[in-house]
């Protein structure tokens, strides 16, 4: 990994005049944010805004095109599998759970002390020598958040964290995503399609459309402004290739992959 120290120390997560795709046309274009130490950004839009290839970008399995990513004034580039030591944390749409190995196995193989996770999230303990193929949606998604927290990044990623999940284990992860990012001064970027999950746990909320973001507002607006939030950026729209069809999220998780060892 190439680390160059920023002139000028910026805590967090910082990104400049980003462009990326899988095609010849990029998702994102000249794509700028910027999240605190300690904050909690919720990136909203329709499928195929560029919510998606933005975390992909920034975790180094969709190569940029243009822009700097920066965390904690160090511009990071290189293979993914560095960037997941110490510095992104990332939990995919779809639970990234090894489903023959059990829990503490997942654990294990992702680099993580079970202490540490059960420090986390306790409800997981009963369910330490079950295959994670076994687990419930929700007992799966709190085995990948925490697999992720344990290995203390500083820029965490979460896409979908809610999807397909009962609310009172999304009021459970949520507010341990809010505990983590103020008590370690980590920058959380959470995708959502969830408007009052994001007013709930976000500082701050982005609204992305045609990759790039198209409206900003403090999470304490999301409420009074949902209606037109949802009728400009999060209606549902047809498909444009550009993004869900073409990412890779349906490729099978390796156990070097969760151990942060995979480089696409």
């Amino acid at each position: 990994m190439t680390i160059n120290v920023a002139s000028t120390r910026v805590t967090g997560l910082d990104i400049r005049g980003l462009s990326a795709g899988y095609g010849a046309a990029p998702v994102i274009s000249d794509l700028n944010l910027h999240v605190d130490a300690g904050e909690v950004v919720a990136m909203l839009g329709r499928n195929g805004a560029g919510k998606t290839t933005t975390l992909m970008a920034i975790g180094g399995f969709v190569k940029r095109s243009a822009g700097d990513i920066t965390i904690d004034g160090n511009v990071i580039s290189g293979p993914t599998h560095r960037r997941m030591r110490g510095l992104v944390g990332l939990v995919l749409e779809g639970r990234s759970v090894f489903p023959p190995l059990t829990t503490a196995q997942n654990l294990k193989v992702g680099g993580v002390g079970v202490a540490d996770a059960l420090g986390l999230l306790p409800e997981l303990e009963p369910r330490l020598n079950v295959r994670a193929g076994n687990l419930s949606g929700g007992e799966q998604q709190m085995l990948s958040l925490a697999r992720a927290m344990c290995r203390r990044p500083r820029t965490l990623l979460l896409d979908e964290l809610s999807f397909g999940l009962a609310p009172v284990v999304c009021d459970r992860l949520f507010s341990r995503v809010r505990e983590f990012a103020e008590n370690h001064d980590i920058a959380v970027v959470l995708v959502e399609q969830h408007l009052h999950y994001a007013a709930r746990v976000a500082d701050r909320a982005v609204v992305m459309s045609q990759g790039q973001i198209a409206l900003e507002l403090p999470s304490s607006e999301l409420t009074s402004r949902a209606a037109e939030v949802e009728q400009l950026y999060l209606g549902t729209a047809e498909m444009d290739g550009k993004e869900d069809l073409q990412q890779p999220m349906s490729l099978p998780l390796r156990a070097d992959q969760a151990a942060g060892e995979w480089s696409p």
